[in-house]
């Protein structure tokens, strides 16, 4: 081998970089191991809240060891910042896609315009964007067009308005404005994604990842490691919209008259048909009972709001009601009916709800002034500095300073309130945080304000960052959201781990078993290939995931296909009698030819998949594709190296084989092209009854596809899925239980309110599913215990998804597109390097053999395996392994048959079977590694990767069938009768 000092140069260099990236993992593991030693020694299990107790701790130690050197080289902080990034399933966390909202900035642009060609154009583009796959404003652009008639977009009550007159006027056409809107969404998108990577730097988590996806709007947002979800997705979904309004004084009389009326007004429009609530003793009774109604005498009547609305409520709030009916006041309120009700006097009023505390049972109603507009007194952008501070009581506040313009506003609100004996109430994202008076005369100057109520310290920091930071141009909605908790992070990190040293031993002791020296040289490289996978991870800033390992593991079966081919044409050239240096040379450049076609066609795919892919899935490419390159370099260079180390030496042999092995695979003869019709008929009625059964049956789609929400919920004992079916079916009105993994663990799936954004929902199913599960719940279980991240890491929520429906259907989408693109690569690239269609024929009605047969027995199957058989997007990656590992197998067969062919010629089918018998030994051996590896994963790898294993070992057994049986057939029949017969040459 030549310029063997430079590679051996680059090998070590390469070495030295990878384990000097992974010492800092190493740093970091182990500090952060002392500082839960520590905290564990301080803080014994009795105490109460104990996990929360120790992570503090934890901080604390951290925080106070940080900057202190390690080894000479680095220090815990700068460690932190290098080392291996571990994803959500392996961290815990949260992964969350917001959905910025293109219609929002639109009418912010138009300066929320009434002009009803602009509405009307809004409101189909919504109605188009429900089915279309292009962005919002081209949808909206479309529909304007189809209806304007005379109006145009340089109209002065739409984009020529006093805001925009910098770049639009009324002589412009509509194609000229159009590129100005574009570039201002734009701009507004990148503003959004600068706030809330602000924020997300104020929040403390280590390794945050924030990108744009595209031009859609959407931002995705991965914190790895927050222990805290709600917290996490307050801070990411708050628009942070604040608000500064005056309220009514206490007893308005209109206000009053007006309640009245709506009550009258709701009897006849809710009826009997409203649900008589009848209240159990609780703090709503308490604090209602105590509200004055001197003004009314409602007993002997059904009064549908006064029954859910006690008027007069604490302070300056009109009212209050228990937090459960909020929603449905909130509704009746805003009934066009019952707005008409208002006097002219207090006719613009805005009804806001104040933000309870956390234990509060019941919520404040507080009446605002506003105008026709609806347009605050005082915005937030006056807002020049927001920290976290105390009060005079010592509680936890928000102290905030106004710019010049803001310091005199709030001087002239505040003077207003204190003569008109109202309150001014501080709004952050439509709910009253508070709402004090003004005692001071004359109002209160200097710009200084501050947000007090019933906070908690770590509350108090978000909203000073959120306020800093500013508000989003527009509304995010949370489409799409993965929540992981730490002590399932844990587990997929030992259960991983376990999958990967058995399948690495398994491996290293098949090839010294099967191949003797020559395996143990093989072995050597195969750990220094792992070596450099984890480091160049590392160097990259690349996140590793549970499927990611997977992708590693895959990789060590991959890697010995290489080494494999390599070795098998060593011994074919010490066959011919060609002394041992020479049969290696000749065997590895031999073998080079297979060994590139092979993983140039698997790593095809894997590119596709991480175009395609998302989250997790991106993590199992982009380590497989790592794994190829380094793979492709240890075996060809690395193995090389110390085989022509170790024949250099005097008196020194190597047979690559072992006494059991010797003769395995030698002088074999089988006719397959002779059994191709057998074939062809047994896999023809596999594949009908696959499709068959695709077709009646289905396939078991998850919420990746179909959209909803699924929780993985652990409990003590074992349960029965079928009765909490049936539990939840009644409170949720959609639900499906099934065992999962053990028998004291579920995953659950609802589509309630799929279609509502927010995270109210979430809390509102998580409260759902608490109160319904408490039977089955360990006595003494809070609510704190069961959410995921909470104080009891062994029972409730471990994860959960939620994908709202227009992800779903993107994600439906691409998997489609991932499949075809992975097939319309393979044709093409196999037509190049073969330069014949038989070939690419061959190839791709064996790849789509394969995927038929993977989805047939996933619907004939889905009902009967213990463990879970939905298809989600790891399923895809699954689909699109198996074609990459199915063309593996076919390309390296193609690479044999092309080089006899060439030399000997088609000769009726002999040297095609002559080919095919020859590539036994490596079809076999590296098929039978594969599956080993696949099985560790599937055993030891964590439910989460059940199913996808299942597919791929499925792929790889009807994948090593295809090749032989199915590929090599099709592409010998597709050739012409005097070329089969030899009469006719091709070149191949």
């Amino acid at each position: 081998m030549q310029n063997t000092g430079l590679i051996k140069l680059f090998a070590f260099l390469f070495g030295i970089v990878s384990i000097y990236q992974l010492s800092y993992t190493f740093i970091t593991s182990k500090v952060e191991n002392e500082a839960e030693n520590y905290a564990a020694a301080n803080i014994p299990p009795t105490e109460e809240d104990y996990v929360a107790k120790r992570e503090a701790v934890e901080a604390r130690y951290l925080d106070s060891i940080g900057s202190q050197p390690i080894l000479g080289f680095t220090s815990y902080d700068e460690a932190k910042k290098k080392e291996l990034n571990k994803g959500l399933d392996l961290k815990g966390g949260i992964n969350v896609t917001l959905q910025i909202s293109v219609k929002d900035i639109l009418k912010g642009l138009a300066d929320n315009t009434k002009n009803p060609v602009f509405n009307k154009a809004l409101a189909d583009a919504d109605t188009a964007s429900k089915s279309s796959d292009d962005t919002y404003l081209n949808l909206f652009f479309d529909a304007f067009d189809n209806i304007k008639g005379d109006t145009r977009l340089a109209s002065p009550d739409i984009f020529a308005n006093k805001g925009l007159s910098d770049e639009i006027n009324f002589q412009m056409g509509d194609e000229e404005v159009k590129p100005i809107i574009r570039r201002k969404i734009d701009e507004s998108i990148i503003s959004a994604f600068e706030v809330l990577r602000e924020r997300i730097d104020g929040f403390g988590v280590t390794q945050p990842n924030i990108q744009r996806e595209g031009t859609s709007g959407r931002i995705l947002v991965e914190l790895p490691g927050a222990r805290d979800i709600a917290r996490a997705q307050d801070l990411l979904s708050s628009t942070a919209q604040l608000e500064f309004w005056q309220t009514y004084e206490p007893g308005n009389q209109a206000l009053i008259n007006f309640f009245i009326q709506a009550n009258e007004r709701l009897r006849t429009i809710v009826g009997d048909t409203a649900e008589v609530v009848e209240k159990e003793s609780s703090e709503i009774d308490s604090l209602l009972s105590d509200v004055a109604q001197d003004t009314l005498d409602l007993a002997s009547e059904r009064n549908p709001l006064f029954e859910k609305l006690q008027l007069n409520g604490p302070g300056f709030a009109i009212g209050v009601a228990a937090i459960k009916d909020t929603a449905t006041v909130g509704a009746w309120l805003r009934m066009p009916e019952v707005r008409r009700l208002l006097p002219a006097e207090v006719q613009f009023t805005k009804f806001l709800w104040e933000r309870p505390s956390q234990d509060s049972e019941v919520a404040a109603l507080y009446a605002l002034k506003s105008n026709r507009d609806g347009v605050p007194r005082i915005s937030g952008d006056v807002v020049s500095d927001a920290r976290a501070q105390f009060d005079q009581f010592n509680r936890p506040a928000v102290g905030m300073d106004m710019n010049v313009r803001g310091a005199k506003e709030w001087e002239e609100l505040t003077n207003e309130a204190n003569l008109n004996n109202t309150g001014i109430a501080i709004v952050l994202d439509n709910k009253v945080y508070t709402a004090p008076g003004v005692s001071q005369v004359g109002g209160i100057s200097g710009g200084s304000s501050e947000i007090t109520g019933t906070f908690t310290v770590n509350e108090t920091k978000d909203i000073a960052n959120v306020l800093r930071a500013g508000k989003l141009p527009a509304s995010a909605e949370i489409i799409d959201s993965f929540v992981v908790g730490p002590s399932l992070g844990q587990q997929a990190i030992d259960s991983g781990f376990m999958s990967f040293m058995i399948a690495m031993i398994v491996v290293l002791v098949w090839m010294f078993l099967y191949y003797g020296k020559a395996g143990l040289f093989a072995d050597v490289a195969l750990v220094f290939n792992i070596v450099l996978i984890f480091g160049v991870l590392s160097s990259l800033g690349a996140v590793l995931t549970l499927p990611g390992i997977a992708g590693i593991v895959l990789t060590i079966g991959m890697s010995v296909d290489a080494n494999v081919l390599i070795f098998e044409r060593v011994k074919e050239e010490l066959a011919r009698g060609k002394g041992k240096g020479q049969a290696v040379a000749d065997g590895f450049n031999n073998a080079l030819s297979s060994i590139l076609d092979a993983n140039i066609t698997t790593g095809l795919t894997a590119l596709i998949l991480l175009v395609f892919g998302s989250g997790p899935i991106k993590g199992f490419a982009t380590t497989l594709i790592i794994g190829i390159l380094t793979s492709l370099f240890t075996a060809i260079f690395i193995t090389r190296l110390l085989v022509d180390w170790y024949l250099s030496g005097k008196g020194r042999t190597l047979d690559f084989t072992t006494k059991i092995t010797k003769n395995l695979f030698r002088n074999l003869n089988i006719n397959f092209l002779g059994k191709r019709k057998v074939a062809y008929i047994v896999s023809g009625i596999a594949v009908t009854v696959g499709v068959f059964s695709l077709f009646t049956k289905g396939l078991d789609q998850g919420v990746d596809f179909v959209g909803g929400r699924n929780y993985q919920i652990r409990f003590v004992h074992p349960v029965n899925p079928s009765e909490i079916t049936s539990d939840l079916t009644a409170t949720l009105g959609s639900a499906t239980a099934k065992t999962y993994g053990d028998a004291n663990q579920i995953m659950l799936t609802t589509n309630y309110k799929v279609d509502v954004e927010g995270t109210e929902v979430d809390e509102e199913i998580l409260d759902i599913l608490y109160n319904s599960l408490q039977k089955y719940l360990p006595d003494g279980a809070t609510y704190e215990d069961f959410i995921p991240g909470g104080t009891n890491e062994d029972v409730g929520v471990l994860k959960y998804r939620k994908v709202g429906p227009t992800i779903a259907d993107d994600i439906k989408k691409n998997a489609v597109w991932a499949v075809i693109g992975s097939l319309a690569v393979v044709f093409l690239y196999i037509l190049l390097r073969f330069r014949k269609w038989q070939f690419s024929l061959g190839a791709v009605v064996a790849v789509f053999h394969d995927v038929v047969l993977v989805l047939g027995i996933f619907s004939l199957t889905s009902k009967l395996m213990p463990f879970s058989m939905e298809i989600d997007q790891a399923f895809i990656a699954a689909i699109l392994t198996v074609i990459g590992y199915s063309l593996n197998d076919t390309v390296v067969v193609f690479d044999r048959i092309r080089e006899i062919i060439a030399e000997k010629g088609w000769s009726a089918g002999d040297n095609t079977n002559l080919a095919l018998n020859s590539t036994l030994s490596r079809t076999l051996n590296t098929s039978l590694t594969t599956l080993v590896v696949l099985l560790s994963i599937f055993v030891f790898g964590g439910e989460s990767l059940r199913g996808f294993m299942f597919a791929m070992i499925v792929g790889v057994i009807v994948g090593t069938y295809s090749s032989v049986f199915i590929a090599t057939p099709v592409m010998f029949d597709t050739l012409k009768k005097s070329v089969q017969q030899g009469k006719e040459s091709i070149k191949a």
